[in-house]
């Protein structure tokens, strides 16, 4: 089975560029505006969209996502709200590859089959469950791959050689890796080690590797694709929202411009390898 997530890399692979992969809070700062960034993500220049589900405890997450998810939550989103999201994103888009990312806890308590098959009718293509390492498959990766969805592994610095063969075992999609070691969004990639680490993990897997966690600007995108298959930004967009927010935290008129700006910024410095 080849799924929205493998065409796109393949096609990119072709172009000879690495993907944009732009994650932004379901339902942050509230539902209309939400959705609205995520359905303008595809022309600024985002490949592939992370949907992030919030939850009340996001404990690999840094302060900016944090605050977003918390945002969404008392903002009155639900994982029915995310999956609807997905839904009306998909009558407009049929081809960039949507990813659903989050914590176990949420999908368990809306039941695990039900989600797999409403995610899927929703139109997402693949799952970051951050929390479930590979020794709990067949919790939801398993039945994931069953369901026709992508089931994307992180890789830290941190996974060596012994640990990689199990990580990878049955992630599909893409490798998820993260460039530093700790919380998202609070320091910078080293890109020496990124480099030498995905160079080390493509040993174990043929996947395209995206790289993520701290990720800001147009010119550590475009050094990390010089390794990396995508680059991944995150806190960066989160803060774009955050910081266009009247002081109640409400959206204003900057707010779906700002994130479309930053994305499309990025995405220049991807584009253009000169």
């Amino acid at each position: 089975m080849t799924t929205r997530i493998d065409r796109r890399f393949a096609d990119l692979k072709s172009e000879g560029r690495a993907a944009l992969v732009a994650f932004v809070t379901a339902g942050d700062p509230d539902y209309a505006t939400s959705l609205e960034i995520i359905k303008g993500l595809p022309a600024a220049g985002a490949d592939v969209i992370e949907f992030g589900m919030p939850f009340t405890d996001p404990m690999a997450d840094g302060p900016a996502i944090q605050a977003a998810g918390l945002r969404a939550l008392q903002g009155g989103q639900t994982m029915k709200k995310t999956l609807a999201m997905v839904t009306a994103f998909r009558k407009a888009d049929k081809d960039t590859p949507v990813v659903l990312m989050g914590y176990y806890n949420p999908i368990f308590v809306y039941g695990v089959d039900k989600f797999l098959k409403d995610a899927k009718a929703a139109g997402a293509d693949g799952l970051i469950v951050v929390d479930l390492p590979p020794e709990e498959d067949g919790e939801l990766c398993i039945p994931a791959m069953n369901a026709d969805l992508n089931f994307i592994r992180l890789a830290t610095p941190t996974t060596d050689d012994k640990r990689a063969p199990k990580v990878f075992k049955n992630t599909s999609g893409f490798v998820y890796y993260v460039s530093v070691l700790g919380i998202t969004g609070t320091k910078a990639p080293d890109l020496k080690s990124v480099k030498a680490n995905v160079n080390r993990l493509r040993k174990h897997t043929s996947l395209p590797i995206a790289v993520g966690f701290g990720v800001k600007t147009a010119k550590q995108a475009r050094a990390i694709a010089q390794d990396a298959d995508g680059v991944v930004v995150g806190s960066a967009l989160v803060s774009a929202v955050k910081d266009s927010l009247t002081k109640a935290g409400k959206p204003t008129a900057k707010t779906v411009k700002a994130v479309h700006a930053l994305v499309a910024e990025i995405a220049s410095g991807l584009r253009n390898h000169t």
